[in-house]
């Protein structure tokens, strides 16, 4: 339920949320931001993309005091202006990681795999690549083995036998949250972090270090892995029109889409009233 007044910390996802199809974020978006900023509300960019994308991220949500990465792993601060302070960093350990997967590839068969590996500035993921990945530039090909030879920020995985949805339900049931966290983020992929890594848990970071109740919060999204914070933040939960229906069930209010500026428009309103 949305309260009165003005919330206290707005997070938003990025992709197909903040970012329009095209993979842009329109000036009239940026311009608004700048005005939830200008009024004293800090604005924070959450998102799944790793901390190897960290500059793409700071370019799509320039007005960002801080930037929740891989889906809550990693937290930045950015809003001293001597330089961004790392807040978090979550890996998850290879001997977990491959006992998952070989009991997940037990339950629904061979896995197409990927890991993000490295936090450097451009590196790419490394395993299987799928034609259905919307990134090759980003992408080096290697062996199961190389890809477990290391802890990793997130790991990826997808079958052909199974919609994504089935194949995280499946994931689900038979490997726990103490020893990996799962969502998917809409690229047909099962997504697979440490245990208590989402959004909601890489917001915590965020409210404590500004001393901001969830109850003051203000979200939106699209997509499962936004769910945590839905979950967390009390203020409201906005979901744009083109959100998984998991979401827009979960929301508080339904905003336009992202091709439409829905983020925009929703706080453009909030900052008129």
């Amino acid at each position: 339920m949305t309260r009165p007044g003005l919330p206290k910390l707005i997070a938003t996802d990025l992709d197909g949320t903040l970012v329009r199809s095209d993979e842009t974020v329109s000036a009239y978006t940026h311009e608004v931001l700048d005005r939830v900023r200008a009024a004293g509300i800090p604005v924070v960019g959450a998102t799944g993309r790793g901390p190897r994308l960290t500059e793409l991220t700071r370019n799509d949500i320039r007005a960002a005091d801080f930037l929740v990465l891989a889906g809550g792993g990693w937290v930045v601060d950015q809003s001293d202006p001597a330089g961004p302070e790392v807040l978090r960093e979550e890996r998850l350990p290879r001997e977990v990681l491959a006992r998952l997967l070989a009991d997940l590839e037990a339950e629904v068969g061979p896995l197409t795999v990927m890991v993000e590996a490295s936090g450097e500035a451009g590196a790419p993921l490394w395993g299987d690549y799928h034609p259905s990945w919307p990134y090759p530039d980003l992408f080096e090909p290697r062996t199961r083995d190389e890809c477990l030879a290391t802890d990793v920020i997130k790991a990826f995985a997808r079958t052909a036998d199974h919609h994504v949805d089935a194949l995280l339900e499946t994931a689900r049931r038979i490997i726990g949250p103490e020893v990996a966290a799962l969502t998917q983020a809409g690229l047909g992929f099962v997504e697979i972090s440490p245990p208590g890594v989402d959004k909601a848990s890489g917001l915590h970071v965020v409210a404590q270090r500004l001393g901001v109740d969830p109850a003051d919060v203000l979200v939106f999204g699209d997509m499962p892995n936004d769910l945590p914070m839905f979950e967390w933040a009390g203020w409201s939960r906005v979901a744009v029109s083109n959100a998984h229906p998991t979401v827009r069930a979960a929301a508080d209010e339904v905003t336009l889409r992202n091709d439409d500026d829905g983020v925009a428009v929703y706080l453009d309103r909030l900052l008129s009233r």
